[in-house]
């Protein structure tokens, strides 16, 4: 047994690689929140979570004001029991996407501490299914780009060896994301996945007016259609067209995932590390997901999903988004298309803790009271 003695807390503002544009919004800024835990005996872990550019300031002040001081001094092993007991600790303010990133900003590095101490990769250690996992892109898709410039991006990652590609939709009329998904379509032929992604922006009857336009072009999923919190307006959809929906990464919890796949309301789940609140939580829907047989396609933070794909068996996509490359000295591999579980200890991602301190606009240290 090892108790946490002390715990660091880092906020590193990190900007888009590429102008990210979507139906409803704009990738501003991911506000990366990092804490570090180390335990009485020298170990330590780094998890993390982060914002797109909103929030950050907050989910810092959570950690530092209430979460943090509370595990000061617990068994680092006890993951389970830290994990349930913050989010009860938290009651007033769960389920929340605040409370939610603060907890996964823990609960990653509670397990990188242990996968660190075991000398065991995560997806080893969370179970092991595979160590590879086919790999789609999103950097080229957004809602702002030219038509042009959408076909050869998505040209150019068919040849560099990426499965599927996923483009933003949601212009004025209908007619013109057909021509874009069209002109996709026509250009990387049949045998390549197109994923669209909606970002929430549609009404029910327009969402089942875009997915039957859309259908003939083959489409992997339609993805986040409708606000998060329509369930049955995603059960109407899911009802109504062929096309597979997918939704997951503004869901906070796994009991509102459990809705979903009972009611019928998606067919691929996209479970987000950093917005379910941790790794633990996030096996619980990629398990519960095999329940139901249904793949998993986890949003963003490519450098951590990764190695939580390759840990379970229906862990069927990694989306390919770079945005830790400023801090961080390891890359996720990609080969002939499918990106490699790290096989080095804890998460897989070595961070450069001199560009991490450069960049840091807001640091706090808890420290084991005496």
């Amino acid at each position: 047994m090892a108790r946490i003695a002390h715990a660091e807390i880092f906020l590193v503002p990190l900007m888009p690689k590429v102008r990210r544009v979507d139906a409803i919004q704009s990738f501003v800024c991911q506000e990366t929140i990092l804490v570090r835990l180390t335990d009485e005996h020298g170990a330590a872990g780094t998890g993390y979570a982060y914002t797109i550019g909103t929030g950050g300031s907050s989910v810092v002040a959570l950690l530092n004001d209430h979460l943090l001081p509370q595990i000061i001094g617990r068994d680092a092993d006890m993951i389970e029991a830290i994990w349930r007991d913050l989010l009860f600790y938290t009651h007033a303010t769960s389920v929340g996407a605040i409370t939610s990133l603060a907890l996964a900003a823990i609960d990653t590095a509670l397990w990188d501490l242990r996968a660190r101490v075991q000398s065991l990769p995560l997806w080893k250690l969370a179970g092991g299914a595979k160590s590879r996992v086919p790999v789609y892109t999103t950097e080229g898709g957004w809602l702002h780009l030219s038509e042009g410039a959408l076909v050869e991006d998505a040209v150019k990652a068919k040849e560099e060896g990426f499965f599927g590609v996923k483009m933003k939709i949601g212009k004025p009329h209908v007619s013109e994301d057909v021509a874009r998904v069209g002109a996709l379509r026509r250009a990387v032929g049949n045998g390549f996945e197109l994923m669209v992604d909606c970002n929430q922006a549609f009404t029910c009857g327009d969402a089942i007016r875009r997915a039957d336009a859309l259908k003939d072009f083959d489409l992997a999923w339609i993805e986040e259609p409708l606000p998060a919190d329509d369930l049955t307006g995603h059960v109407r959809l899911a009802a109504a067209t062929s096309v597979p929906v997918a939704v997951g990464e503004s869901l906070y919890s796994a009991g509102q995932f459990k809705d979903y796949m009972q009611m019928g309301a998606c067919s691929v789940v996209q479970v987000d590390c950093a917005r379910i609140g941790g790794i633990t939580p996030w096996l619980k829907v990629a398990h519960m997901a095999e329940s139901f047989n249904l793949p998993v396609a986890p949003h963003f933070l490519m450098e951590l999903h990764v190695s939580l794909a390759c840990a379970v068996p229906n862990g069927r996509w990694v989306e390919y988004i770079p945005q830790l490359d400023e801090i961080t000295a390891s890359r996720l591999v990609i080969t002939d298309g499918y990106a490699q579980a790290p096989e080095t200890s804890g998460l897989g991602i070595e961070w450069d803790w001199a560009a991490i301190k450069s960049k840091t606009t807001l640091t706090q240290k808890i420290v084991k009271a005496a």
